[in-house]
């Protein structure tokens, strides 16, 4: 076997195994899917890529974690990495208000029944009260701030635990298959590798089985762009920055609809997948036209 390949495969048998043998166990125990006990679980479910390719780097092969693109060296791609959300999410919000039924409202309370299934009625009813208190102008403005804050901060860190995994040592093992083929498998990956939070209703509260299949779509469709901006950059410090903006403002399309559901708004349903397809034929057409050392399209 191809030593590549190898290598590529014990992340994923490894880090599969210790994930899906976590959420077992916490179901097992009689863990329910509420927070914060899910929150906390879900941290935890974060870091194990993040481990798995440290203890495969060092201890198995004896290999630097350098290599798997640990490098602070700034440049223009971190900023990309950390702006670009705002574009994919307002292209979502967009594209959602396109769907049959679906219009402006800027009222996050609405929005929050979706997920009722997996926040606590008291609390549920204690963050209602907090978010009517908030104007609407200001709530949507600084849940940008507080979003990109924490997209380059603590958001950062726990995608960082995804990212070593994916973006680091699976990239860099797959990186001789090509860029469209590597990143197909890591996109696959990435998704199946969610399918027991997306079960318990991560994402997905209204149809958790359907949104096993969604999340693989929606991984299969960010995989190229995440690739990209961690080749650019040269720093898979990009991707988790990027990643976690995604993760912190990824709400927002869902919080200013009303109408439709996860399948159809917001960044997980259709509306982002067709904002996502966008932005990676915009990279293509820049890798194409524009990038003096080209990844996509060579």
């Amino acid at each position: 076997m191809n030593k590549n390949i190898k290598k590529a495969l014990l992340l994923i048998v490894f880090t599969f195994l210790i994930n899906y043998s976590l959420i077992i166990f916490y179901l097992a125990i009689g863990g329910k899917w509420v927070i914060p006990g899910s929150f906390i679980v879900t941290g935890v479910y974060m870091f194990v890529p993040m481990l798995v390719a440290i203890i495969i780097q060092k201890l198995f092969y004896k290999q630097s974690l350098k290599s798997l693109g640990l490098s602070w060296n700034l440049n223009t791609w971190f900023l990309v990495a950390w702006l670009l959300p705002l574009i994919i999410v307002f292209a979502t919000l967009g594209i959602s208000l396109l769907f049959p039924g679906v219009k402006y409202s800027p009222n996050p309370i609405a929005a929050l029944e979706q997920f009722k299934s997996v926040i606590p009625s008291e609390e549920l009813q204690q963050i209602e009260s907090d978010l009517a208190a908030v104007p609407d102008n200001a709530l949507i403005f600084t849940s940008i701030v507080q979003g990109l804050i924490a997209g380059v901060t603590i958001n950062a860190v726990f995608a960082f635990g995804e990212e070593l995994g994916w973006r680091g040592l699976l990239q860099t093992e797959l990186n001789f298959i090509g860029f469209w083929k590597s990143s197909a498998i890591i996109g696959l990956t990435w998704g199946v590798w969610h399918a027991p939070l997306i079960l318990q209703g991560h994402n997905y509260p209204q149809h958790p089985q359907i949104g096993v299949f969604m999340m693989v779509v929606l991984t299969l469709l960010l995989s190229p762009i995440f690739s990209y901006i961690t080749m650019k950059s040269k720093s898979v410090i990009a991707a988790a920055i990027m990643h976690g903006t995604l993760n912190a403002i990824a709400g927002l399309p869902v919080l200013l609809t009303e109408g439709g559901n996860d399948l159809t708004v917001g960044m997980s349903g259709f509306a982002g997948f067709i904002a996502i397809a966008i932005v990676v034929i915009c990279l293509f057409t820049y890798d194409y036209f524009l990038a003096k050392e080209p990844l996509m399209s060579k």
